[in-house]
């Protein structure tokens, strides 16, 4: 059986207006609906389309067709926390489709095999400044730079990655990776800059002559909201904790570690700790887990690892090895409210992982650029107040509130089409939406029961001493299993039912990857075709008379 859910549209016959019949009252047309994937990836993958090419073993074509949109796939695939797969139709029928798994072993292939993009572009003469070389900065010099402009990336600190490598652990994300897939994109002729600390956008732009700018700098500076704490207590911030370690300044925490927060980078600095020596390491959360903004899986994970949680509990005091804990209570609209009640807890020290801050003082001088909570003011385009100066990642606002790897990399790449478009003396228009397929238009009864290939994980016992990758990655043939199991919805993958079921036969096949089309001489408008589509690409549409 093969897929093709991106092929050639279809017409719907000839001579339409005289050959309709008095006896139909509806019509079946070809559709193209918009999968669930495809619309929750916050990077704008055609994930529905790649897998089709890796379920029929093409990986270079699926790889290819990903990195139209990520440049980054083998590191999607560890630090992704894919909200794909949680829209997935199929988790409706039995597990949802392991896409971030069959998108990791497509990076790590085209790693092993040297997989290159090539600029076929012609040289645009334009020169765009990058400031930043995390996800959202090395997303936009990509794309830029596909795009045929001159890209220089400006990176503060001496190793290139921002938060993939200052603020995710080598569990989770291996160095070897972030470097294989940043150096893929320099060796596309992108010049990277380190040591090299940007004090204004305005200065450097006139300087290196640049016509336009991404700010993509991250939230690199942890919150400290003010605990009251003693002279001897020690007290420091996740991201300082995180980013000294990889500069290989690991902070001497102790034996009782206690973070306080309940987001990822709590759960990452949790973790951390552990394999840094320490015996007992507690998380304390002001709200229930109900509430927590950690993923499951990274919660799962320090759970695994012998990390404590203190829900409804907050840090009221610090002082030398022991902490301060006031109880909470949730109200009726899951607002955590103090109890007056404290206790102590034993601790050789107090990670504060309560948020980052960005430091925004490089855009200070454009009155026109406009900051609201910490971050930077965009349009749909990524264009902040002031023409040609786009932002995006952890530093600019999102509809959404989201702040994630993924996210980021959709923020570069719109950028990145809406500098190329503003460069071009046009406007960034973005792709207009197709209607949504839904599960109740599939039939669930077409595909075989095929339970989730799930990844390996290495043991918990085994993780504690050391920052080997905790997750491992499916095997070709499990890899080419689960691309399999995506159920193709909202768009025509040739399965034949239309042509079989019809009984006037009126469905045309027009040959591999044309799909087909209906012959409106013998059609009698029954239906049967749409109640038969197993993934919802017929509509049922009135007639015009």
């Amino acid at each position: 059986m093969s897929k093709k859910p991106f092929a050639i549209t279809l017409g719907v016959g000839t001579s339409l207006a005289n050959k309709t019949g008095s006896w139909r009252v509806e019509r079946p047309v070809y559709v193209d609906r918009l999968p669930p994937c495809n619309n929750a990836c916050p990077a704008g993958e055609n994930i529905q389309g790649w897998l089709y090419e890796a379920e029929e073993g093409n990986y270079e074509a699926a790889w290819r067709l990903l990195m139209t949109a990520n440049p980054l796939p083998a590191i999607m695939g560890r630090a992704c926390f894919h909200p794909c797969e949680t829209s997935c139709n199929r988790a409706q029928i039995d597990e949802a489709v392991g896409i971030n798994a069959v998108e990791r072993f497509l990076g790590d292939q085209a790693i092993e095999e040297g997989w290159r993009v090539p600029v076929v572009a012609e040289p645009s003469g334009r020169r765009v400044l990058v400031v930043g070389s995390g996800p959202a900065g090395l997303s936009a010099a990509y794309h830029l730079r596909l795009a045929g402009h001159e890209v220089e990336i400006h990176e503060a600190a001496p190793l290139p990655g921002g938060m993939l490598r200052y603020g995710i652990p080598a569990y989770r994300l291996p160095r070897d990776v972030v470097e294989a897939e940043i150096d893929r994109i320099v060796q596309m002729d992108v010049r990277l800059v380190l040591n090299s600390r940007i004090e204004r956008v305005s200065d450097a732009m006139a300087q290196g002559g640049f016509d336009a700018a991404f700010v993509g700098i991250g939230a690199q500076r942890g919150k400290h909201p003010d605990i009251p704490s003693g002279d001897a207590a020690k007290v420091l911030d996740a991201v300082s904790m995180l980013h000294g370690f990889e500069d290989g300044e690991a902070p001497v925490l102790g034996r009782r570690v206690v973070v306080y927060g309940g987001g990822d980078t709590a759960m990452d600095a949790a973790r951390t700790a552990q394999r840094l020596g320490a015996t007992e390491t507690i998380v304390v959360y002001r709200r229930t887990r109900d509430h927590m903004p950690a993923h499951d899986e990274e919660v799962l994970d320090a759970q695994a690892e012998g990390v404590q949680m203190r829900w409804l509990s907050t840090v009221a005091r610090a002082d030398g090895g022991r902490l301060t804990i006031e109880k909470m209570v949730l109200n009726d609209k899951g607002v955590a409210e103090p109890t007056g009640e404290f206790e102590d807890l034993e601790a050789d020290s107090l990670v504060l992982a309560l948020g980052q801050d960005t430091d925004l003082s490089l855009v200070g001088d454009w009155s026109e650029v406009v900051t609201t909570g910490g971050v930077v003011n965009v349009d749909v385009s990524q264009m902040t107040g002031r023409a040609g100066v786009f932002a995006g990642g952890d530093a600019s606002s999102s509809p959404t509130g989201e702040r994630t790897v993924t996210a980021a990399v959709g923020h570069g790449a719109r950028a990145a089409a809406a500098i190329d478009a503003w460069l071009a003396g046009g406007v960034f228009e973005p792709v207009a939406e197709r209607p949504l397929a839904t599960v109740e238009r599939l039939n669930s009864w077409y595909y075989a029961d095929a339970p989730r290939t799930m990844r390996p994980h290495l043991e918990a016992i085994r993780r504690r001493s050391n920052f080997d990758e905790v997750v491992g990655g499916l095997t070709a043939e499990d890899a080419l299993f689960e691309a399999r199991r995506c159920m193709s919805c909202g768009n025509c993958f040739e399965c034949d039912n239309c042509f079989g079921v019809c009984p006037d036969n009126a469905v045309i096949k027009l040959g591999p990857g044309l799909r087909y089309e209906f012959n409106l001489d013998y059609c009698k408008g029954c239906g049967i075709c749409a109640k038969e589509c197993p993934c919802g690409a017929i509509d049922m549409v009135p007639e015009h008379r």
